[in-house]
């Protein structure tokens, strides 16, 4: 009898259904999940339709992008498919530059969403000297206990092929809409901040006293959720068409 299989789920995968709400997307991060974004997606559920964007990858039968480019592209015709044009992008680290350049491609052709960026860096060099080995082993370390043992060698794959793509990557569009950059601390701190002003006029900064990878943590969790909030309160204040949606 032939092996029943099951077909990997979508690349855009709904995780609070607000049609008439506005809508946020998550953009995950090196190594394609989207695991670590729960406390984000159950704070803005509260007043936003929310979606997150999964790496390729992660399945058998897909194969992971190594190229930011390739991966924007990939992922701007499914912001398409949402009930209404996506007025916010979030993401850490890696993800924070797909959210920044899907943001500035769709301000393009409309009004510019708002962006946040969770300790993103402009160009992989910003972040250190780091191995690879050892940014592949933290990456898995964050997504152990998430992924089922006959996935980790995708997750491990998709690590990788990450990696490769963050190395390869500069950022050097701009974009007008609102930006949010939460910098953790890091020798390297001051210019990642001055790189990303350069490339936004409506940059706000604000620090997270931790590591890149303990941000969605206990102790540094409370102050990502304040800042974001901060920021959505901001946003909408300035909006003639209040950012949140209705309740």
């Amino acid at each position: 009898m032939p092996t029943l299989t099951t077909a990997p789920p979508p690349l855009l995968l709904p995780l609070s259904r607000r049609p008439q709400a506005s809508q946020a997307v998550l953009v995950h991060p090196g190594g394609g999940g989207l695991s670590p974004y729960t406390p984000l997606a159950v704070r803005l559920g509260r007043r936003n339709g929310v979606s997150g964007i999964r790496a390729g990858g992660l399945f058998a039968g897909e194969r992971p992008d190594d190229d930011i480019e390739t991966m924007v592209e990939r992922y701007l015709p499914l912001l398409d498919t949402l009930p209404r044009r996506p007025e916010l992008l979030i993401g850490w680290s890696m993800g924070g530059v797909l959210a920044w350049e899907l943001g500035a491609r769709l301000a393009r052709t409309g009004p510019a969403p708002a962006v946040v960026m969770i300790d993103s860096f402009t160009r992989r060099d910003e972040f250190g000297s780091v191995h690879r080995a050892d940014v592949v082993e933290r990456i898995m370390r964050s997504v152990h206990a998430k992924v089922a043992p006959r996935d980790q060698r995708w997750a491990e794959a998709t690590a990788h092929a990450h990696v490769t793509a963050s190395g390869r990557h500069r950022v050097t569009s701009t974009h007008p809409g609102p930006a949010l950059l939460m910098a953790c601390a890091s020798p390297h701190r001051d210019t990642q901040v001055e790189n990303w002003t350069r490339l936004s006029p409506r940059l706000r900064v604000r620090e997270l006293d931790c590591g890149h990878f303990d941000v969605f943590d206990g102790k540094a969790l409370p102050d990502v959720l304040a800042h974001l909030d901060e920021f959505l309160t901001g946003a909408r204040n300035r909006s003639p068409k209040p950012l949140g949606g209705q309740r």
